[in-house]
C-alpha cells in the first residue's frame, strides 16, 4: 500500500482510521494528517475517541467542536493542519438552530428530554458523528479529513446511523407520539388521554412523572426537522461509499488484534465500503536477521558456560585473574545480548506467523507495516517520524 499516494491524491478527501484499542490508531490519524498537511494538503483530523493523546501530540491544550491551527506544521509545500474533537451535544444544538426558528429552537434545547438524548443518549455519538463529517465535507474548507474512530467494534456503528434514525423515527411509539401534535387540539388531548393512559401510568412510576409529557413535546417540536436528519444522514452514508473516501484498518501484529481488524474488513466489505488498506503497527524488527533465535540461544549458552570456567580458575590478585574475570564479565554480557536477541526473533517470528494468517484469509487487502518506535509518540516530530515509517514501510 503506497500511503504518500493516496494522501497525495486529490480525489482522495476522507479518511476513516478504523480498529480496536491499543493499536496506535490515533497516532495513526495524527501522523496522517501531518505528513498530508506538510505535502500540501489542507487537512483536518476529526476524532470521536475521548481520549486526549491526539491533542497532546499535535501540541494543543485541548480540542473542542471547532477546527483548531496546528502550530509547527511546516507551511512550505502550502498545506495547513487543523484538529478537532467532537462534541456530540454541541454538535446536535447546532443542527436544532440551523434547522428551525428561534422559538422552535429554544422550546426544543430546553426540553428536559431532549437534554439528556444530546448528551449521552444510546446511539447519539454516532449519528452526530455522521452529521459533523458531513458538515465539514459541506464546506469544502478542506482538501482531507481524517476521522479518528473509537477503539473498538463500535467504531463501525456511525455506518448504521441512517438505518437506526430512521428505525427510530418510523417505529410505532413515535408516530403516536406525534399523532397528537399533528391532529392539535381538544382531539388530540382526547387522543392521548385515551391511548396511552396506560403508558403513561407505566412511565411515571418507572421513570418519575411528566416524562411523557416532555417526550412527546420533544417530538412534536422536531417534528419537522426529522426528514432533515435522514436525508442529511443518508448523504454522508454515500458519501463514505464514494470513491474519495478510503478506510484504513489499523492493527498491531497480534491474534487478538488481527481478529478485530477482520471484524473490520468484513463489515467493510458487506457495507461496500472502499478499503484501502490494513496499517499493521508497532512491528519488531532486526538488523540481524540472519542469526536465527536458535543460533543466538546456542552462542549464549557457550558463552556462559566458558565464562564459568574462566571463573573457576581465576587467580585472586593475580593480572592473569583479572584478565580472566574480565574475559568472563564480557563473555556474559555478550550472551545476556544474545538472548534478548533470540527474544527478538523470537517475537518476529510470531508476529509474522500471525500476519501470514491472515493473508492466507485476506490475499487482497494491501497491508503497511509500520516498525516499532522505540518509545510513545508525545509530539510532532514523534509524528512525522510514524509518517516517514507509514511511507516507507514494505508491502
Amino acid at each position: 500500500m503506497d500511503i504518500d499516494a493516496l494522501i497525495d491524491a486529490p480525489e482522495t478527501r476522507i479518511i476513516v482510521c478504523c480498529g480496536s484499542g491499543g493499536v496506535g490508531k490515533t497516532t495513526t490519524a495524527a501522523a496522517l494528517g501531518v505528513r498530508a498537511a506538510e505535502r500540501g494538503r489542507r487537512v483536518v483530523v476529526l476524532t470521536i475517541d475521548p481520549a486526549r493523546r491526539l491533542a497532546q501530540s499535535m501540541g494543543l491544550s485541548e480540542l473542542d467542536n471547532t477546527p483548531r491551527p496546528v502550530k509547527g506544521v511546516s507551511p512550505d509545500a502550502g498545506g495547513k493542519l487543523c484538529a478537532m474533537m467532537l462534541d456530540m451535544k454541541r454538535t446536535f444544538d447546532e443542527i436544532v438552530i440551523a434547522h428551525s426558528d428561534p422559538e422552535r429552537a429554544r422550546t426544543i434545547l430546553e426540553n428536559p428530554f431532549y437534554q439528556s438524548l444530546s448528551a449521552g443518549f444510546a446511539g447519539t455519538q454516532e449519528y452526530m458523528a455522521m452529521e459533523k463529517l458531513g458538515q465539514l465535507r459541506a464546506r469544502d474548507e478542506w482538501d482531507l479529513i481524517v476521522v479518528d474512530t473509537p477503539p473498538s467494534r463500535s467504531a463501525l456503528d456511525f455506518l448504521d446511523a441512517p438505518n437506526r434514525l430512521g428505525s427510530f423515527l418510523d417505529g410505532r411509539f413515535i408516530r403516536v407520539l406525534m399523532a397528537p401534535a399533528k391532529v392539535g387540539g381538544r382531539g388530540a388531548m382526547k387522543f392521548l388521554g385515551a391511548g396511552m393512559g396506560l403508558v403513561t401510568g407505566v412511565l411515571d412510576k418507572v421513570v418519575g412523572a411528566h416524562v411523557l409529557t416532555d417526550v412527546q413535546t420533544f417530538v412534536a417540536a422536531l417534528d419537522s426537522m426529522f426528514g432533515g436528519f435522514r436525508e442529511r444522514a443518508d448523504r454522508t452514508y454515500k458519501l463514505l461509499q464514494a470513491p474519495g473516501t478510503a478506510f484504513l484498518v489499523v492493527a498491531a501484529p497480534e491474534r487478538d488484534a488481527l481478529r478485530e481488524a477482520a471484524y473490520f474488513v468484513d463489515r467493510l466489505a458487506a457495507d461496500r465500503m472502499p478499503l484501502a488498506g490494513l496499517v499493521l503497527n508497532r512491528v519488531h524488527t532486526t538488523g540481524a536477521p540472519q542469526l536465527t533465535a536458535e543460533r543466538a540461544l546456542a552462542g549464549a549458552e557457550a558463552l556462559e558456560e566458558n565464562g564459568s570456567e574462566n571463573g573457576s580458575e581465576n587467580g585472586a590478585g593475580s593480572e592473569n585473574g583479572r584478565d580472566r574475570s574480565a574475559a568472563a564479565a564480557a563473555e556474559s554480557l555478550a550472551a545476556g545480548l544474545l538472548r534478548l536477541h533470540a527474544e527478538r526473533m523470537q517475537v518476529i517470528g510470531r508476529e509474522q506467523r500471525t500476519r501470514d494468517r491472515f493473508v492466507s484469509v485476506y490475499p487482497d487487502v494491501p497491508i503497511t507495516e509500520v516498525p516499532a518506535l522505540p518509545g510513545d509518540v508525545h509530539d510532532l516530530d514523534g509524528l512525522r517520524e510514524i509518517g516517514v515509517r507509514l511511507s516507507a514501510a514494505p508491502a
